[in-house]
């Protein structure tokens, strides 16, 4: 009798042509994609789990991800061989051998993710479909000062989409930060992830163009982060304030909130697991 293995995956994805992690009818999926990879190449329909079901145009930096097999393929060699099954829009950065009971969703116990805005005066066009072109010269001290507001248990209702999509909407968000960065930084795959991001004050004398929030938490309700950048946008505008952002968390109302900001600046950078 052939054995059961556990495989994890690390990937990061350009989400731009696909409808999202799960899939869909309405459209090319990266699940379906990659459980179309595990077939050609191993001759088994496996269902894939991951770590976040990242919506249509999101991004992964470090994505996780878990399927079931029975073949014999050293758990290391994973990674190139499916590689070779995919498009180049999607990056197995690492394989590795898993115990059974691993389950890259339920397992997570904090996730990080990270958006970026283009504050540049003329729009980047490499980073088109990769990050949020905003010209008017946004506040980011202001923006960190009042996101400190976001962080600990909270509900998050404020912030969330259709409310409501989950049993609850309180979340514990243990970091949250706004700073400036320049563009080589950025786009650090999960295995440099440890590398500090430096904060809005000693990155303030780089000036660079590009704007990052970076934001660690237990979980996330559908559409919040970019829930949360829509709303801090507004105070780099200058047209909300820090008192402001302490009224929409209180108030448990998404529509007293900002925008929900557009898809293409959004990564789902690194998964902590016990």
């Amino acid at each position: 009798m052939s054995t059961v293995r556990n495989i994890r995956l690390t990937l990061a994805y350009d989400g731009t042509n696909y409808c999202g992690w799960q899939v869909q009818t309405n459209g090319p999926s990266l699940q379906a994609t990659i459980e179309r990879a595990i077939l050609k190449l191993t001759g088994e329909k496996a269902a894939l789990f991951s770590a976040g079901r990242t919506d249509s145009g999101v991004h992964a930096l470090g994505q996780v991800a878990n399927f079931q097999t029975t073949c014999a393929i050293p758990a290391e060699n994973f990674r190139q061989a499916l590689q070779a099954f995919l498009p180049h829009d999607i990056v197995i950065l690492e394989s590795s051998e898993a115990t059974l009971d691993f389950h890259s969703t339920f397992k997570a116990v904090r996730k990080q993710y990270r958006y970026l805005i283009d504050n540049s005066s003329v729009p980047l066009p490499f980073l088109r479909g990769l990050t949020w072109w905003l010209r008017r010269r946004l506040d980011v001290a202001a923006m960190h000062e009042a996101a400190q507001l976001l962080t600990g248990t909270h509900d998050f209702r404020s912030f969330e989409t259709d409310w409501p999509n989950k049993v609850t909407s309180v979340r514990t968000i243990y970091e949250i930060t706004f700073s400036r960065q320049p563009l080589w930084r950025l786009f650090t795959p999960i295995r440099a992830a440890d590398v500090e991001i430096p904060s809005v004050e000693s990155s303030a004398a780089t000036d660079g163009p590009i704007i990052a929030m970076d934001i660690i938490a237990d979980g996330f309700l559908y559409n919040m982060v970019r829930s949360i950048v829509g709303t801090l946008v507004n105070v780099g505008r200058e047209k909300w304030t820090r008192d402001d952002v302490q009224r929409i968390l209180a108030a448990q109302d998404r529509s007293i909130a900002g925008s929900t900001a557009p898809a293409c600046g959004l990564y789902l950078v690194r998964v902590w697991y016990d």
